[in-house]
């Protein structure tokens, strides 16, 4: 009898980690890793994405009470990719100027968003622009620690604390739906 029960347990274990959407991203991201559409690569993506989904489970995101604003969230992917381009102009011009080497500065910044998942992806979004990166994560005072590449003057931090209180709004205005 209790044979039958872990089997049925195990069972259910395994049908709660099948994740249909999970495992067709996988097999999306497969085959654009191999270069070509073929039976072979799709039968190839389907088996990692069956593996990864049932043999490596994350655990579940707190993304309960998470709403979308899609238009919000779309006009902040131009704004990012802007910034992200003028970043990038800037970072490299730094790089190959003649001149001594720019100050740098160590910040602690609050990033007041309610949700784990929400900060987790403000930090992303800052990370992947050139200039800075967040390398601590206070999360239970939501405080981050930021090395900023650009700090020779207040100016130049004072924007970079602006910078960070922007993706703040913004991530409230896609995720949380507060008043700002």
């Amino acid at each position: 009898m209790p044979l039958r029960k872990v089997s049925a347990e195990r069972f259910n274990g395994f049908k709660n980690r099948f994740r249909p959407w999970f495992i067709t991203w996988i097999v999306i991201m497969w085959v654009m890793l191999m270069g070509e559409i073929t039976i072979a690569n799709l039968v190839g993506g389907i088996a990692v994405g069956l593996a990864v989904v049932l043999l490596l489970p994350l655990p579940a995101m707190p993304v309960a009470g998470v709403t979308v604003s899609w238009g919000r969230l779309a006009l902040f992917s131009l704004h990012w990719l802007w910034d992200l381009m003028v970043a990038s102009v800037k970072v490299g011009w730094l790089a190959v100027r003649p001149g001594p080497m720019e100050k740098t500065a160590i910040l602690k910044v609050p990033m007041r968003v309610e949700n784990e998942f929400i900060l987790s992806l403000a930090v992303t979004f800052y990370n992947l622009q050139p200039g800075g990166a967040v390398s601590d994560i206070d999360i239970a005072n939501r405080m981050l620690t930021i090395h900023v590449l650009h700090a020779t003057t207040e100016a130049d931090i004072e924007r970079e604390i602006n910078h960070v209180r922007q993706l703040e709004r913004a991530m409230i205005g896609i995720f949380e739906r507060r008043p700002r």
